[in-house]
């Protein structure tokens, strides 16, 4: 008989590319986005994050099954099948990477943040107030470009598996510790949108972090990456569903951490620092050097595969072979990680630049969504893998989805600027 440690290798290695995407998906935005949700009202939008969760399966069994079957990745497919698919693809692409850009830009200012905020508590001295910032965030920076010059996918795989884990521990852990009177968390769980400025906002940035159009033109990265095919279908459906499902238990857990003990008390946040300094008064110390840990393995987790978006979307849009040791992959990494100083240097609003980033990745979601849609559906493309009725009522109903929380998205960018 195996051991259990055994059989939990396996099983990570079995689903190390859903957890790769877990890892780039959860970041600090999701915790930010979870937990100013939860503090302003309650689980009331449990219902965004369930429905894109299963939305999410939908399009990572749908990208991977095309890229399993056709051996090409999204946007080369885009080029190649669609009318007008190469100036498509381009406009796909930039707006992705921009959108990434500004994603990171927010994510490395709330790490920065944060790290400073909780090395104070070091007391090192008269007048040490924490980690300089600077100094923080080109050792993030240089941290991040070693791993990334390390290698080849299957390494970046297995540091996005350790990065997981310790999220998972982390936000799972302290929620227990933190929420207070778990039961009325859930009696609370009434499907709306409530009625405040910023809720479409709010609303369709749970779907833009979650639902992100992003995840899904990488997972067909990924899937390639892995060298699955027809074979490995059953195998790639298996490692959607433990993506789609564990980033659901890692982003309800945040939520309701926020939801159980903000939330009653009328104590709203809109970042990560002001969940922490909130929450010290209540928890207490201890269970706030649990959840920090899971902050700062989320950001680092997310930051490292963005720097690989250009290049990755490059090779996919023009179909040659992925080399992380390349020049070009190095050079375009670098110029991302630079990107990294803006916020703590030139300051700025990190939170909502990243809710505004996410709820701009949501208008991406219908274009990426009707694309694949259009593909799997051409017998000539996909043969007898063409997709049968219940994945295009599946994809028909996340394209919807998609479109409702775009226009949110847009009211809520409206309102804000």
């Amino acid at each position: 008989m195996p051991s259990i440690w055994k059989r939990f290798k396996g099983f990570l290695i079995a689903v190390g590319s859903g957890i790769f995407l877990i890892g780039y998906n959860i970041g600090t935005g999701s915790v930010t986005t979870m937990a100013s949700t939860g503090s302003q009202f309650g689980m009331s939008l449990a219902w965004a994050l369930l429905v894109s969760c299963i939305f999410t399966f939908i399009m990572l069994t749908a990208y991977g099954r095309y890229t399993a079957v056709t051996q090409e990745t999204a946007l080369q497919s885009f080029r190649k099948y669609i009318r007008g698919g190469s100036t498509i693809s381009i406009i796909l692409m930039v707006g992705l990477i921009i959108g990434e850009i500004a994603s990171m830009m927010g994510i490395m200012g709330i790490l920065t943040n944060l790290i400073h905020y909780w090395s104070g508590y070091l007391d090192l001295g008269p007048g040490w107030e924490g980690f300089n910032k600077l100094g923080t965030v080109l050792f993030l920076m240089a941290l991040i470009y070693f791993l990334f010059w390390q290698g080849k996918y299957s390494f970046f795989e297995k540091i996005m598996i350790v990065f997981v884990i310790i999220m998972g521990i982390s936000f799972i852990l302290s929620s227990f510790m933190i929420v207070q009177g778990g039961t009325q968390v859930f009696t609370d769980m009434v499907p709306q949108i409530p009625d405040q400025p910023n809720a479409p906002l709010v609303a369709a940035a749970i779907a833009g972090t979650t639902l992100s159009a992003v995840l899904f033109i990488m997972r067909s990265v990924v899937v390639s990456e892995k060298g699955w095919g027809i074979k490995d279908l059953k195998q790639e459906k298996r490692d959607a569903f433990t993506s789609a499902t564990l980033m659901f238990i890692l982003s309800i857990f945040i939520m309701i951490a926020a939801a159980g003990s903000l939330y009653p008390r009328g104590i709203h946040v809109d970042q990560a620092i002001d969940m922490i300094g909130s929450l010290e008064p209540i928890a207490g110390r201890f269970a706030m050097n649990i959840f920090i840990p899971g902050i700062i393995a989320a950001g680092i987790s997310s930051v490292f595969p963005i720097i690989l978006i250009a290049p990755w979307l490059i090779s996919d849009y023009t179909g040659k072979p992925r080399n992380e040791k390349s020049f070009m992959y190095r050079l375009l990494a670098g110029i991302a990680i630079l990107f990294a100083l803006v916020v703590p240097v030139f300051g700025g609003r990190p939170v909502w630049l990243l809710i505004a980033a996410l709820a701009f990745q949501s208008l991406l979601m219908p274009l990426v969504t009707l694309l694949i849609w259009i593909v799997l559906n051409r017998k000539s493309v996909m043969g007898k893998y063409k997709i049968g009725t219940w994945m295009n009522i599946g994809i028909g109903a996340t394209f919807v989805f998609s479109l409702i929380m775009a226009y949110n998205g847009v009211l809520g960018l409206l309102d804000y600027f």
